[in-house]
């Protein structure tokens, strides 16, 4: 079986039951509920294995469907269990047995299918330019909806933020000849609501030494599918994406922590060496900005929401840190729970509604008492998340990738032609 002969179940052997991972899940905090605690769905993972559960029994269904996938409990386990494989390898096993929902597919099926998708995302996007998300952003599906939406708009407007794109960054003060090359990974929600980061993910590498080249080919990274339980379709594109990229040296860059934190474990999820090697390429925009060349003042308070799939599943913590420190006057302002999960989490935002906005609705509260200017977060879903959250709440603070505030410190301090 790809991944190991128990296909991620061995990830969850080495729990003791220490219960240090109960104060580190936000739906434990949310609920007091043991099982829906990283330690109690452990036990349940378990007795699926074994075959004391079916994958049709209704607490292991309820259980595992309620739990975010952040992984906070990894880095706080002293015995390192590997939370994240044991919770795909038994997602996997039940919808091989029920399959998803119809809601899931339906997101699949237009969030990520080429044509399909970019027809979505061509809809999303006049519908953004008209203002309405915005106006309509509430606590409700279609209001939260809305505000998701409203939150991927561009901070400038459209025609200057094209106006922008198009200009050339100058030659790096250090510059190596030649440049370093780069490959830019473009992902789907990325590329179809947030294409202003990818442009200034482009212009900000170029002013420290990079040349980022386009790849074709390349298409979703399977992260969706994955956390669905559909690991042999997130395989699928994963050997897609592995052939577009080639076995090239060049680090492929990516800026949606999910979409990274997949990409990383494209050896475990394929079970081969052109999987390993893909996967050790993969950067983080962060991680190529280390450190980053200094840019000029922005007069911000800023709030740094660390997505939990770069800083539980990725580790990259200190990177985005260097990032803010390039950017004189920038003062990122300290929030309560700051590396909780948000509640977005993929799909489940959609699919479990009811959690995903008690997560949330903490993590506003900490937000509205730091009072920010802005708060930066490293992944898209995160981004539309935080940002119907504030529109709902009336809390005067917008949501942006940390990239997009040093390519506004590079633009003022004359960086682009």
């Amino acid at each position: 079986m790809t991944g190991g002969e128990r296909g991620g179940f061995e990830g969850l052997d080495a729990c003791v039951h220490c219960g240090f991972c109960l104060q580190a899940c936000p739906t434990f905090l949310a609920t007091g509920d043991e099982s829906d605690s990283p330690r109690g769905r452990i036990e349940l993972m378990r007795g699926l294995e074994r075959g004391d559960l079916a994958a049709t029994d209704a607490a292991l269904l309820y259980h595992l469907d309620r739990c975010l996938g952040c992984r906070g409990c990894e880095p706080v386990c002293p015995s390192g269990v590997q939370y994240g494989r044991g919770l795909e390898a038994a997602r996997s096993r039940i919808t091989a047995t029920r399959s998803v929902s119809r809601l899931t597919r339906l997101a699949l099926w237009t969030l990520t299918r080429p044509g399909i998708s970019g027809l979505v995302y061509r809809l999303a996007r006049l519908l953004r330019a008209t203002g309405l998300p915005r106006l309509l952003a509430g606590w409700g599906r279609l209001g939260f909806s809305m505000g998701m939406l409203a939150a991927t708009k561009p901070a400038a407007s459209e025609a200057a933020a094209r106006k922008a794109a198009a200009k050339t960054p100058r030659r790096p003060f250090a510059a190596p000849s030649p440049p370093l090359a780069a490959l830019l990974f473009r992902g789907c929600v990325m590329e179809g609501l947030f294409w202003h980061v990818h442009e200034a993910t482009r212009r900000t590498l170029a002013v420290n030494g990079y040349h980022v080249r386009e790849v074709p080919g390349q298409i979703c990274c399977g992260a969706l599918h994955a956390h669905a339980g559909l690991l042999d379709e997130a395989r699928t594109l994963a050997r897609t994406n592995v052939g577009a990229f080639g076995d090239g040296e060049e680090p492929i860059v990516v800026n949606s922590a999910g979409c990274g934190a997949l990409m990383k474990e494209y050896g475990h999820l394929l079970g081969d060496e052109h999987g390993a090697r893909f996967a050790a390429r993969v950067r983080d925009v962060t991680e190529l900005l280390d450190p980053p060349a200094p840019g000029a003042p922005l007069d911000l308070h800023v709030a740094y929401d660390p997505p939990c799939h770069l800083m539980h599943a990725q580790r990259v913590v200190a990177q985005p840190l260097k990032l803010f420190a390039a950017i004189p006057l920038l003062e990122l302002v300290p929030v309560a729970g700051a590396s909780e999960c948000c509640g977005s989490a993929g799909l489940f935002t959609l699919l479990e509604p009811e959690m995903s906005r008690a997560v949330l609705k903490t993590k506003l509260e900490h937000i509205r008492a730091a009072a920010p200017q802005v708060v930066a977060t490293g992944n898209p879903g995160c981004i539309m998340q935080l940002g119907a959250g504030l529109a709902a709440t009336r809390i005067p603070a917008r949501v942006r990738h940390p990239v997009e505030l040093l390519d506004d410190s590079y633009r003022a301090a004359g960086r682009y032609e």
